[in-house]
Protein backbone atom coordinates (compact mmCIF):
# COMPACT_ATOMS: atom_id res chain seq x y z
CA UNK A 1 0.00 0.00 0.00
CA UNK A 2 0.95 3.10 -1.04
CA UNK A 3 -0.14 6.59 -1.19
CA UNK A 4 0.42 9.77 -3.88
CA UNK A 5 -1.18 12.52 -5.43
CA UNK A 6 -2.27 12.03 -9.08
CA UNK A 7 -4.27 13.06 -11.99
CA UNK A 8 -7.33 11.27 -12.95
CA UNK A 9 -7.60 10.81 -16.85
CA UNK A 10 -10.37 9.03 -18.03
CA UNK A 11 -13.85 7.20 -16.57
CA UNK A 12 -13.10 3.46 -16.99
CA UNK A 13 -15.73 0.47 -18.41
CA UNK A 14 -17.24 0.75 -14.64
CA UNK A 15 -17.40 4.29 -13.88
CA UNK A 16 -14.19 4.35 -11.89
CA UNK A 17 -11.68 7.13 -12.82
CA UNK A 18 -8.23 6.00 -13.95
CA UNK A 19 -4.89 7.65 -13.10
CA UNK A 20 -1.86 6.75 -15.90
CA UNK A 21 1.08 6.24 -13.67
CA UNK A 22 4.81 5.07 -13.77
CA UNK A 23 3.68 1.52 -12.74
CA UNK A 24 0.70 1.51 -14.69
CA UNK A 25 -3.07 2.37 -14.34
CA UNK A 26 -4.79 2.74 -11.09
CA UNK A 27 -8.23 2.55 -10.71
CA UNK A 28 -10.11 5.05 -8.63
CA UNK A 29 -13.99 5.06 -7.32
CA UNK A 30 -15.56 8.54 -6.95
CA UNK A 31 -13.26 10.38 -8.94
CA UNK A 32 -13.52 12.17 -12.64
CA UNK A 33 -11.47 13.10 -15.43
CA UNK A 34 -9.42 16.09 -15.27
CA UNK A 35 -9.56 15.57 -11.06
CA UNK A 36 -6.01 15.91 -8.80
CA UNK A 37 -7.29 13.20 -6.16
CA UNK A 38 -4.82 11.90 -3.30
CA UNK A 39 -4.98 8.11 -3.30
CA UNK A 40 -4.07 5.47 -1.14
CA UNK A 41 -3.24 2.54 -3.66
CA UNK A 42 -2.91 -1.15 -3.64
CA UNK A 43 -1.47 -2.44 -6.84
CA UNK A 44 -3.84 -1.07 -9.16
CA UNK A 45 -6.74 0.03 -6.85
CA UNK A 46 -6.77 3.55 -5.66
CA UNK A 47 -8.81 4.60 -2.36
CA UNK A 48 -9.70 8.03 -2.64
CA UNK A 49 -8.25 9.92 0.65
CA UNK A 50 -8.81 13.84 -0.10
CA UNK A 51 -9.40 15.94 -3.42
CA UNK A 52 -6.97 18.15 -4.01
CA UNK A 53 -8.68 19.95 -7.25
CA UNK A 54 -12.19 19.30 -8.30
CA UNK A 55 -14.00 18.59 -11.68
CA UNK A 56 -15.97 21.24 -13.22
CA UNK A 57 -18.54 18.72 -13.61
CA UNK A 58 -18.42 17.14 -10.20
CA UNK A 59 -21.75 17.45 -8.73
CA UNK A 60 -23.21 17.08 -5.48
CA UNK A 61 -24.35 12.97 -4.68
CA UNK A 62 -28.19 12.66 -4.10
CA UNK A 63 -28.06 10.14 -1.83
CA UNK A 64 -26.54 10.16 1.84
CA UNK A 65 -25.56 6.42 1.35
CA UNK A 66 -23.22 7.34 -1.89
CA UNK A 67 -19.64 8.31 -1.97
CA UNK A 68 -16.61 7.35 0.14
CA UNK A 69 -18.36 8.98 3.18
CA UNK A 70 -21.64 7.60 2.67
CA UNK A 71 -23.76 6.97 5.83
CA UNK A 72 -22.76 3.50 7.39
CA UNK A 73 -20.56 2.49 4.42
CA UNK A 74 -20.44 3.47 0.60
CA UNK A 75 -23.64 1.78 -0.74
CA UNK A 76 -22.45 0.05 -3.90
CA UNK A 77 -25.82 0.55 -5.92
CA UNK A 78 -24.64 3.70 -7.95
CA UNK A 79 -20.97 4.53 -9.04
CA UNK A 80 -21.56 7.92 -10.84
CA UNK A 81 -23.75 10.02 -8.26
CA UNK A 82 -20.84 12.57 -8.37
CA UNK A 83 -20.48 13.24 -12.03
CA UNK A 84 -22.52 16.31 -14.21
CA UNK A 85 -25.51 15.41 -15.87
CA UNK A 86 -23.54 16.03 -19.44
CA UNK A 87 -20.94 14.19 -18.10
CA UNK A 88 -22.49 10.82 -17.09
CA UNK A 89 -24.47 10.88 -20.80
CA UNK A 90 -21.58 11.07 -22.89
CA UNK A 91 -20.02 8.31 -21.02
CA UNK A 92 -22.67 6.15 -21.51
CA UNK A 93 -23.16 6.98 -24.50
CA UNK A 94 -19.43 6.08 -25.14
CA UNK A 95 -19.84 2.94 -23.76
CA UNK A 96 -21.95 1.75 -26.95
CA UNK A 97 -19.35 3.96 -29.18
CA UNK A 98 -16.35 2.39 -27.89
CA UNK A 99 -17.68 -1.08 -28.05
CA UNK A 100 -18.71 -1.14 -31.73
CA UNK A 101 -15.02 0.45 -32.61
CA UNK A 102 -13.76 -2.15 -31.39
CA UNK A 103 -15.42 -4.49 -33.87
CA UNK A 104 -14.80 -1.79 -36.65
CA UNK A 105 -18.73 -0.58 -36.46
CA UNK A 106 -18.60 3.11 -36.75
CA UNK A 107 -22.78 3.59 -37.14
CA UNK A 108 -24.61 6.75 -36.50
CA UNK A 109 -25.54 6.93 -32.54
CA UNK A 110 -28.36 8.22 -31.15
CA UNK A 111 -28.26 10.38 -28.39
CA UNK A 112 -28.67 8.61 -24.89
CA UNK A 113 -32.51 7.72 -24.02
CA UNK A 114 -31.75 9.34 -20.09
CA UNK A 115 -33.40 7.69 -16.67
CA UNK A 116 -34.40 9.84 -13.94
CA UNK A 117 -34.85 9.31 -10.24
CA UNK A 118 -37.63 7.34 -9.04
CA UNK A 119 -37.99 5.13 -12.13
CA UNK A 120 -36.60 1.64 -10.88
CA UNK A 121 -39.61 -0.70 -10.67
CA UNK A 122 -37.37 -3.90 -10.38
CA UNK A 123 -34.66 -3.74 -7.42
CA UNK A 124 -32.90 -6.99 -5.89
CA UNK A 125 -32.02 -5.80 -2.09
CA UNK A 126 -29.54 -7.87 -0.16
CA UNK A 127 -30.58 -9.09 3.56
CA UNK A 128 -29.15 -10.29 7.04
CA UNK A 129 -30.43 -10.58 10.13
CA UNK A 130 -28.64 -9.59 12.76
CA UNK A 131 -28.95 -9.91 16.61
CA UNK A 132 -30.26 -6.61 16.60
CA UNK A 133 -32.63 -5.75 13.41
CA UNK A 134 -32.58 -7.27 9.69
CA UNK A 135 -30.26 -5.08 7.56
CA UNK A 136 -32.11 -4.74 4.10
CA UNK A 137 -30.05 -2.68 1.49
CA UNK A 138 -27.10 -3.28 -1.35
CA UNK A 139 -23.74 -4.68 -0.75
CA UNK A 140 -20.81 -2.57 -0.40
CA UNK A 141 -18.71 -2.30 -3.67
CA UNK A 142 -16.66 -5.29 -3.62
CA UNK A 143 -17.55 -6.69 -0.61
CA UNK A 144 -19.94 -8.83 1.91
CA UNK A 145 -20.81 -5.34 3.58
CA UNK A 146 -24.83 -4.64 3.76
CA UNK A 147 -25.28 -1.39 3.75
CA UNK A 148 -28.92 -0.52 5.03
CA UNK A 149 -30.78 1.96 3.08
CA UNK A 150 -33.37 4.19 4.15
CA UNK A 151 -34.10 5.69 0.90
CA UNK A 152 -33.00 5.18 -2.25
CA UNK A 153 -33.26 7.93 -5.02
CA UNK A 154 -33.33 5.29 -8.13
CA UNK A 155 -35.76 3.60 -6.84
CA UNK A 156 -39.62 3.91 -7.43
CA UNK A 157 -41.53 5.34 -4.38
CA UNK A 158 -43.88 2.90 -4.38
CA UNK A 159 -40.75 0.27 -3.16
CA UNK A 160 -39.29 2.86 -1.21
CA UNK A 161 -42.12 3.25 0.44
CA UNK A 162 -42.95 -0.22 1.42
CA UNK A 163 -39.05 -0.82 2.84
CA UNK A 164 -40.55 -1.39 6.38
CA UNK A 165 -43.34 -3.57 5.05
CA UNK A 166 -40.30 -5.93 3.22
CA UNK A 167 -38.17 -6.04 6.27
CA UNK A 168 -41.10 -7.13 8.34
CA UNK A 169 -41.85 -10.04 5.88
CA UNK A 170 -38.32 -10.71 5.62
CA UNK A 171 -38.24 -10.99 9.46
CA UNK A 172 -41.05 -13.60 9.20
CA UNK A 173 -39.12 -15.78 6.60
CA UNK A 174 -35.32 -15.86 8.23
CA UNK A 175 -34.06 -17.89 10.74
CA UNK A 176 -30.04 -17.61 10.43
CA UNK A 177 -27.42 -14.87 9.81
CA UNK A 178 -26.85 -16.35 6.39
CA UNK A 179 -27.45 -13.36 3.64
CA UNK A 180 -29.88 -13.94 1.19
CA UNK A 181 -31.66 -12.13 -1.83
CA UNK A 182 -34.81 -10.19 -2.38
CA UNK A 183 -36.24 -9.15 -5.90
CA UNK A 184 -38.78 -6.64 -5.54
CA UNK A 185 -41.04 -5.91 -8.64
CA UNK A 186 -43.64 -3.05 -8.29
CA UNK A 187 -46.87 -4.12 -10.46
CA UNK A 188 -49.91 -2.89 -11.11
CA UNK A 189 -51.09 -4.78 -8.32
CA UNK A 190 -49.33 -4.62 -5.80
CA UNK A 191 -45.57 -5.60 -5.29
CA UNK A 192 -44.39 -8.27 -6.14
CA UNK A 193 -41.15 -10.19 -3.50
CA UNK A 194 -39.24 -12.80 -5.04
CA UNK A 195 -36.78 -14.54 -1.90
CA UNK A 196 -33.55 -16.47 -2.70
CA UNK A 197 -31.58 -18.13 -0.49
CA UNK A 198 -33.86 -19.03 2.64
CA UNK A 199 -34.46 -22.26 3.93
CA UNK A 200 -38.13 -21.87 5.23
CA UNK A 201 -39.73 -24.51 7.87
CA UNK A 202 -43.50 -24.71 8.28
CA UNK A 203 -43.09 -21.94 11.60
CA UNK A 204 -41.87 -19.77 9.30
CA UNK A 205 -43.88 -20.34 6.17
CA UNK A 206 -47.21 -19.59 9.24
CA UNK A 207 -45.36 -16.27 9.91
CA UNK A 208 -45.00 -15.02 6.71
CA UNK A 209 -48.45 -15.93 5.53
CA UNK A 210 -49.05 -13.79 8.36
CA UNK A 211 -47.34 -11.25 7.97
CA UNK A 212 -48.36 -10.19 4.38
CA UNK A 213 -52.12 -10.80 5.37
CA UNK A 214 -51.62 -8.15 7.72
CA UNK A 215 -49.94 -5.88 5.35
CA UNK A 216 -51.70 -4.18 2.28
CA UNK A 217 -49.95 -3.41 -1.30
CA UNK A 218 -48.16 -7.02 -1.64
CA UNK A 219 -48.86 -8.98 -4.40
CA UNK A 220 -47.30 -11.87 -3.94
CA UNK A 221 -44.60 -13.27 -1.85
CA UNK A 222 -42.45 -16.48 -3.38
CA UNK A 223 -39.25 -18.61 -2.51
CA UNK A 224 -36.89 -20.18 -4.69
CA UNK A 225 -39.38 -20.09 -7.43
CA UNK A 226 -42.56 -21.11 -5.62
CA UNK A 227 -44.89 -19.14 -4.32
CA UNK A 228 -45.77 -18.67 -0.48
CA UNK A 229 -48.73 -16.51 -0.61
CA UNK A 230 -50.76 -14.53 -3.70
CA UNK A 231 -53.29 -11.96 -2.07
CA UNK A 232 -53.66 -10.87 -5.82
CA UNK A 233 -52.41 -12.03 -8.85
CA UNK A 234 -49.03 -9.62 -9.90
CA UNK A 235 -49.85 -8.13 -13.39
CA UNK A 236 -47.87 -6.22 -15.75
CA UNK A 237 -48.74 -3.91 -18.74
CA UNK A 238 -47.38 -4.24 -21.90
CA UNK A 239 -49.04 -2.36 -24.39
CA UNK A 240 -51.96 -2.71 -22.92
CA UNK A 241 -51.51 -6.32 -22.43
CA UNK A 242 -51.58 -7.65 -19.40
CA UNK A 243 -48.69 -10.62 -18.05
CA UNK A 244 -48.21 -12.18 -14.80
CA UNK A 245 -44.79 -13.00 -14.25
CA UNK A 246 -43.46 -15.74 -12.80
CA UNK A 247 -41.79 -15.60 -9.24
CA UNK A 248 -38.39 -13.82 -10.19
CA UNK A 249 -38.77 -13.40 -13.70
CA UNK A 250 -36.73 -10.97 -15.98
CA UNK A 251 -38.59 -7.77 -16.56
CA UNK A 252 -37.12 -4.22 -17.79
CA UNK A 253 -35.84 -2.13 -14.69
CA UNK A 254 -37.88 0.62 -15.84
CA UNK A 255 -40.93 1.49 -17.60
CA UNK A 256 -39.81 4.42 -19.41
CA UNK A 257 -36.83 2.55 -20.54
CA UNK A 258 -39.36 -0.78 -21.83
CA UNK A 259 -41.40 1.85 -23.86
CA UNK A 260 -38.27 3.83 -25.71
CA UNK A 261 -36.89 0.27 -26.66
CA UNK A 262 -40.42 -0.81 -27.67
CA UNK A 263 -41.18 1.87 -29.87
CA UNK A 264 -38.16 1.46 -31.89
CA UNK A 265 -38.46 -2.01 -32.46
CA UNK A 266 -42.16 -1.37 -33.57
CA UNK A 267 -40.96 1.51 -35.91
CA UNK A 268 -38.46 -0.38 -37.45
CA UNK A 269 -40.40 -3.74 -38.04
CA UNK A 270 -43.10 -1.52 -39.57
CA UNK A 271 -45.56 -3.36 -41.64
CA UNK A 272 -44.07 -6.68 -41.34
CA UNK A 273 -46.57 -9.69 -41.48
CA UNK A 274 -44.35 -12.27 -39.62
CA UNK A 275 -42.27 -11.83 -36.76
CA UNK A 276 -40.05 -14.21 -34.61
CA UNK A 277 -39.62 -12.98 -30.82
CA UNK A 278 -35.88 -14.68 -29.86
CA UNK A 279 -35.56 -14.60 -25.92
CA UNK A 280 -38.62 -13.62 -25.92
CA UNK A 281 -38.91 -13.49 -21.79
CA UNK A 282 -42.90 -13.00 -20.49
CA UNK A 283 -43.38 -11.37 -23.85
CA UNK A 284 -42.16 -7.41 -23.63
CA UNK A 285 -41.98 -7.00 -27.80
CA UNK A 286 -44.05 -10.09 -28.63
CA UNK A 287 -47.34 -9.14 -27.73
CA UNK A 288 -46.86 -5.67 -28.21
CA UNK A 289 -45.97 -6.89 -31.86
CA UNK A 290 -49.12 -9.11 -31.88
CA UNK A 291 -51.33 -5.88 -32.63
CA UNK A 292 -50.17 -5.65 -35.91
CA UNK A 293 -48.41 -9.03 -36.90
CA UNK A 294 -48.08 -12.78 -36.24
CA UNK A 295 -45.72 -13.67 -33.49
CA UNK A 296 -43.58 -16.69 -32.99
CA UNK A 297 -42.04 -16.06 -29.08
CA UNK A 298 -38.93 -18.10 -28.50
CA UNK A 299 -38.04 -18.51 -24.83
CA UNK A 300 -36.31 -21.22 -22.56
CA UNK A 301 -37.36 -20.50 -19.59
CA UNK A 302 -40.61 -22.96 -19.49
CA UNK A 303 -42.84 -20.38 -16.90
CA UNK A 304 -42.26 -18.08 -19.07
CA UNK A 305 -43.16 -19.24 -21.96
CA UNK A 306 -46.11 -20.40 -19.96
CA UNK A 307 -46.79 -16.82 -18.76
CA UNK A 308 -46.55 -15.51 -22.12
CA UNK A 309 -49.33 -18.08 -23.76
CA UNK A 310 -51.75 -17.76 -21.07
CA UNK A 311 -51.66 -13.59 -21.93
CA UNK A 312 -51.95 -14.18 -25.49
CA UNK A 313 -54.52 -16.55 -25.16
CA UNK A 314 -56.71 -14.45 -22.79
CA UNK A 315 -56.31 -11.12 -24.83
CA UNK A 316 -58.63 -9.45 -27.36
CA UNK A 317 -57.42 -8.07 -30.56
CA UNK A 318 -54.50 -9.97 -30.92
CA UNK A 319 -52.74 -11.32 -33.89
CA UNK A 320 -51.79 -15.56 -33.46
CA UNK A 321 -49.17 -15.94 -31.30
CA UNK A 322 -47.28 -19.31 -31.16
CA UNK A 323 -44.76 -20.20 -28.73
CA UNK A 324 -41.90 -22.20 -28.10
CA UNK A 325 -39.69 -23.21 -25.19
CA UNK A 326 -36.41 -23.61 -26.84
CA UNK A 327 -32.81 -22.96 -26.04
CA UNK A 328 -31.62 -20.89 -28.21
CA UNK A 329 -27.68 -21.04 -27.04
CA UNK A 330 -28.01 -25.01 -27.76
CA UNK A 331 -30.27 -24.93 -30.24
CA UNK A 332 -30.85 -21.90 -32.04
CA UNK A 333 -33.64 -21.41 -34.86
CA UNK A 334 -31.78 -22.45 -38.17
CA UNK A 335 -31.12 -19.99 -41.39
CA UNK A 336 -34.40 -22.19 -42.75
CA UNK A 337 -36.34 -21.79 -39.73
CA UNK A 338 -36.01 -18.11 -40.53
CA UNK A 339 -36.45 -17.82 -44.25
CA UNK A 340 -40.50 -17.25 -43.24
CA UNK A 341 -40.26 -14.67 -41.19
CA UNK A 342 -40.49 -10.90 -42.46
CA UNK A 343 -38.82 -9.18 -39.18
CA UNK A 344 -36.76 -10.89 -36.31
CA UNK A 345 -36.77 -9.64 -32.49
CA UNK A 346 -33.86 -10.46 -30.54
CA UNK A 347 -33.19 -9.30 -26.76
CA UNK A 348 -30.54 -12.09 -24.58
CA UNK A 349 -29.20 -12.47 -21.71
CA UNK A 350 -25.74 -10.64 -21.71
CA UNK A 351 -23.60 -13.10 -23.36
CA UNK A 352 -25.65 -12.51 -26.72
CA UNK A 353 -26.84 -14.29 -29.21
CA UNK A 354 -23.64 -15.34 -31.32
CA UNK A 355 -24.36 -18.75 -32.18
CA UNK A 356 -28.26 -17.37 -33.05
CA UNK A 357 -26.56 -14.48 -34.75
CA UNK A 358 -24.76 -17.30 -37.27
CA UNK A 359 -27.97 -18.48 -38.22
CA UNK A 360 -29.86 -15.23 -38.75
CA UNK A 361 -26.87 -13.75 -40.66
CA UNK A 362 -27.64 -16.80 -43.25
CA UNK A 363 -31.59 -16.50 -43.25
CA UNK A 364 -31.51 -13.31 -45.49
CA UNK A 365 -34.41 -12.27 -43.30
CA UNK A 366 -34.94 -8.35 -44.34
CA UNK A 367 -35.30 -6.70 -41.21
CA UNK A 368 -33.73 -7.46 -37.69
CA UNK A 369 -33.70 -5.57 -34.54
CA UNK A 370 -31.34 -5.82 -31.64
CA UNK A 371 -32.02 -5.38 -27.94
CA UNK A 372 -28.85 -5.48 -25.74
CA UNK A 373 -28.13 -5.01 -21.68
CA UNK A 374 -24.38 -5.46 -23.22
CA UNK A 375 -22.20 -3.26 -25.84
CA UNK A 376 -19.61 -5.83 -26.05
CA UNK A 377 -21.82 -8.73 -26.78
CA UNK A 378 -24.32 -6.22 -29.00
CA UNK A 379 -20.71 -4.80 -31.40
CA UNK A 380 -19.76 -8.56 -31.94
CA UNK A 381 -23.47 -9.84 -32.75
CA UNK A 382 -23.80 -6.98 -35.28
CA UNK A 383 -19.72 -7.72 -36.13
CA UNK A 384 -21.41 -10.86 -37.89
CA UNK A 385 -24.55 -9.51 -39.17
CA UNK A 386 -22.70 -6.70 -41.12
CA UNK A 387 -20.53 -9.36 -42.18
CA UNK A 388 -23.06 -11.22 -44.11
CA UNK A 389 -25.11 -8.09 -45.51
CA UNK A 390 -26.80 -6.48 -43.16
CA UNK A 391 -26.81 -2.88 -43.10
CA UNK A 392 -27.25 -0.69 -39.09
CA UNK A 393 -29.84 1.81 -39.51
CA UNK A 394 -29.89 3.15 -36.08
CA UNK A 395 -28.18 2.46 -32.73
CA UNK A 396 -29.82 3.80 -29.64
CA UNK A 397 -28.28 4.05 -26.50
CA UNK A 398 -30.53 3.73 -23.48
CA UNK A 399 -30.29 4.23 -19.77
CA UNK A 400 -32.64 2.58 -16.89
CA UNK A 401 -29.90 1.69 -14.42
CA UNK A 402 -29.28 5.61 -13.16
CA UNK A 403 -25.49 6.44 -12.07
CA UNK A 404 -24.47 2.94 -13.00
CA UNK A 405 -21.98 1.45 -15.49
CA UNK A 406 -24.91 -0.18 -17.09
CA UNK A 407 -26.36 0.70 -20.68
CA UNK A 408 -28.88 -0.83 -22.52
CA UNK A 409 -29.50 -0.27 -26.57
CA UNK A 410 -31.57 -0.99 -29.36
CA UNK A 411 -30.14 -1.42 -33.27
CA UNK A 412 -31.48 -1.92 -36.07
CA UNK A 413 -30.50 -3.39 -39.17
CA UNK A 414 -32.02 -4.09 -43.03
CA UNK A 415 -30.70 -6.72 -45.96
Amino acid sequence: MSTGIVTINRLGAQGDGIAQTEEGPVFAPFTLPGETVALAVNKTHGTLISLKQASPERVEPKCRHFGPDGVNGTCGGCTLQHASDALYHAFKRNLVIDALKSKGLAPAVAPLVIARPGERRRAVFTARQTEKELLLGFNQAQSHHIVAIGECPITSPGIVSRLATIRKIAAAMVSSAEPFRITVLETDTGLDLAFEDIKLNDRQRRSTVEAVLGERGIARVSLNGEIIIEPVKPLIDFGGVSVSPPPGAFTQATRPAEEAMARLVLDHIGKAKRVADLFAGVGTFALRIARSARVHAVEGEDKAVKALDFAARNTQGLKPVTVEKRDLFRRPMMAQELKVFDAIVFDPPRAGAEVQCHELARSGVKKVAAVSCNPTTLARDLSILVTAGYRITSVTPIDQFLWSAHVEAVATLEK
